[in-house]
């Protein structure tokens, strides 16, 4: 039977405290996408629904949206937004985002224009922070350039997966990174990835960096070859996971606790009997119990409601502490994370 749907949430219109990000301060809202107006930068909007930018479809509105589309126009609003003490938020392709369903106060961006380019450079590709992972493993196979066949399977930003430090299929981000360049209040500089303290899904990129630009160093290769590489990477992608579904992919870390004796999270959970589980318009898919399914009705709660459930399962069974992969927008809440 269906687990009842979890606790719905009102927009809150009073300021909020985010154990991740802290304090924010909100400023008035139209409630309709105007643009903010005062002394805000151009471009910048108010209350712009957040789901339609995320690919499992939940969640609320951010108080103030905008999309820069160059570094310079990055900086303003990351210097704007430290002179309001607004907290920031960055969406890269919501592949792998939960969005608190009350919203997100503070500024929320998006990357585009330039900041989402692909430019080759012999053996080199400079992306931007916005660029999406298949489209630059597809640009690299037209050229040749071998490396990152790996990101035709994560369907993210570079930003995103640089910050996750992304690996699929046996590739890794960090073995083919040369750059990485960031923008913070105090303006743009380029890092070494050995300074971003790469481990297993995450990096040390402080949470107010945002990635504007990385250099990719590949291998010059047959272009035939290596888009035969993509393909099989396709094939196999869809035959492990499920397709056509609203999800943000994997739900839970894989552990490295040693009783899960090298289960992988979707293992654990499909052993606990979590495949199909549902609650609300959210679901653990049947062919994937780490992938959540939503029906079209669920909420960010629903969603937060099953993930409890599903972990609860597995401790119980295996006295594994399954960790979540998926990132969090605004004040989405774990029910066994410790509160502030």
């Amino acid at each position: 039977m269906p687990v009842p749907r979890g606790r719905r949430h009102r927009r809150a219109r009073s300021p909020s405290h985010d154990c991740r990000r802290g304090a924010v301060s909100p400023l008035g809202t139209a409630g309709d996408g105007s643009p903010a107006g005062g002394d805000a930068p151009a471009g910048v909007r108010r209350e712009v629904a957040l789901a339609r930018f995320t690919t499992v479809r939940t969640g609320g509105a951010a108080e103030l949206f905008a999309r820069p589309s160059s570094a310079e126009e990055l900086v303003a609003l990351l210097r704007w937004a430290e002179r309001r003490q607004l907290g920031v938020g960055v969406i890269g392709s919501g592949s792998n985002l939960l969005v608190a369903d009350e919203g997100v106060t503070g500024l929320v961006l998006k990357l585009g224009g330039a900041l989402a380019g692909i430019e080759p450079d012999g053996p080199r590709l400079r992306c931007g922070g916005g660029a999406r992972l298949p489209q630059i493993a597809a640009r690299a196979a037209q050229l040749g350039l071998s490396g990152i066949e790996f990101g035709v399977s994560i369907p993210g930003t570079v930003g995103g997966a640089v910050r996750m430090n992304a690996n699929a299929y046996g590739g890794e981000l960090a073995k083919v990174l040369e750059w990485v360049e960031v923008a913070t209040a105090a303006g743009t500089g380029r890092r070494d990835p050995a300074q971003l303290g790469f481990a297993y899904r995450r990096s040390s990129l402080e949470s107010r960096a945002v990635v504007t630009r990385v250099g990719f160093l590949l291998r010059i290769d047959e272009p035939e070859r290596v888009k035969a590489t993509l393909a099989d990477l396709r094939a196999q992608r869809k035959q492990a996971q499920p397709s056509g579904i609203r999800t943000f992919g994997s739900t839970f870390k894989n552990p490295e606790n040693p009783r899960a004796e090298g289960r992988s999270a979707g293992q654990l959970l499909d052993a606990a009997g979590c495949g199909g589980l549902r609650v609300g318009g959210a679901r653990f898919s049947p062919k994937h119990a780490n992938f959540v399914d939503n029906d079209g009705t669920a909420t960010t709660a629903d969603v937060v409601a099953l993930m409890a459930l599903g972990r609860a399962r597995v401790a119980e069974r295996f006295g594994v502490a399954l960790e979540p992969e998926v990132q969090r927008l605004g004040p989405v809440r774990l029910p066994w994370e410790q509160r502030c």
